[in-house]
């Protein structure tokens, strides 16, 4: 099992804590590799809150005594104390971003979003959201200061972000958005091949614009600097928790020549890999 994750260093009594505005308790990201299941039941729930957002294949999720499933696109919250059972499976190939936070302004953040009744949303698949999720999970790792108050107000962006989707419309379920979502799924398993989005689109009977178009509107960007996004995260992911060499890494996400990855890597995050690893480490 892969995972990233960043704590707090709190007891479980500090979990839970209405004096402050926000505040992210713990973040991670977890995608099975080997692991035929993993599951987590709490019959009390835990004294905070969590959100979690499927990025990619399916979660089961008990709720009301009901068995449902959660796909690419959904997010699902838990309110302090909820009974909370759920559980990814290998075969689905899960990858789930959570986030456990508190503070007085997480209910209101929390209704403002669309999390009614039904603990399950449908919000779309974004790389912007897992930006988030991962920017509060650096840090988390690497407290530095204002570490807490940035959390805090990315959290914050994360919950705007799906107000503003709300009150534009919401995402409707649609054939042409099952077709994004099976897309997105086809990119992150083989992000390190050389896709052509010209094929691809072919074998989805759709002309090249107009499965660039679709996607665009579907995740917030064309294809192709969707598939950059893929790998870039995973070269960060290598470069803070492997010593693979900056050419072992750019091989490994699907970048043969190491200067090309190194300028791609520079364009997108602004920092070389080398530069990056000294800075995130």
């Amino acid at each position: 099992m892969y995972a990233n994750t960043g704590y707090m260093d709190l007891t479980d009594d500090q979990l839970e804590n209405y004096n402050i505005s926000l505040r992210a308790n713990c973040c991670g990201v977890y995608r099975l590799l080997t692991l035929p299941v993993m599951s987590t039941t709490r019959p009390l729930g835990r004294p905070d809150y969590q959100i979690l957002y499927i990025a990619s294949g399916k979660a089961i999720f008990h709720i009301n005594t009901e068995i449902q499933e959660a796909s690419a696109g959904n997010m699902v919250i838990y309110r302090p104390h909820d009974f909370q059972q759920y559980a990814y499976y290998l075969e689905d190939k899960p990858e789930v971003y959570w986030l456990h936070f508190t503070g007085k302004e997480a209910a209101g953040l929390i209704r403002e979003a669309g999390f009614l009744k039904d603990p399950i949303l449908y919000t779309g698949i974004s790389a912007k959201y897992q930006d988030l999720f991962l920017s509060i999970i650096k840090e988390l790792q690497l407290p530095r200061p204002c570490s807490e108050e940035l959390s805090s107000l990315y959290i914050k962006q994360l919950f705007l972000t799906l107000k503003r989707l709300k009150e534009e419309g919401g995402y409707k379920k649609t054939e042409i958005k099952e077709e994004m979502e099976q897309a997105i799924h086809y990119f992150h398993e083989n992000f390190t091949k050389d896709i052509q989005v010209e094929e691809y689109a072919k074998k989805l009977h759709m002309s090249t614009c107009w499965f660039i178009r679709s996607f665009k509107q579907y995740a917030g960007m064309p294809p192709g600097k969707y598939i950059t996004s893929i790998r870039i995260n995973k070269a960060k992911e290598l470069l803070e928790s492997t010593d693979y060499t900056v050419g072992e890494v750019g091989t490994i996400i699907g970048y043969e020549n190491p200067l090309y990855f190194s300028r791609i890597f520079k364009k997108q995050t602004g920092l070389c890999p080398a530069e990056y690893r000294k800075a995130a480490r």
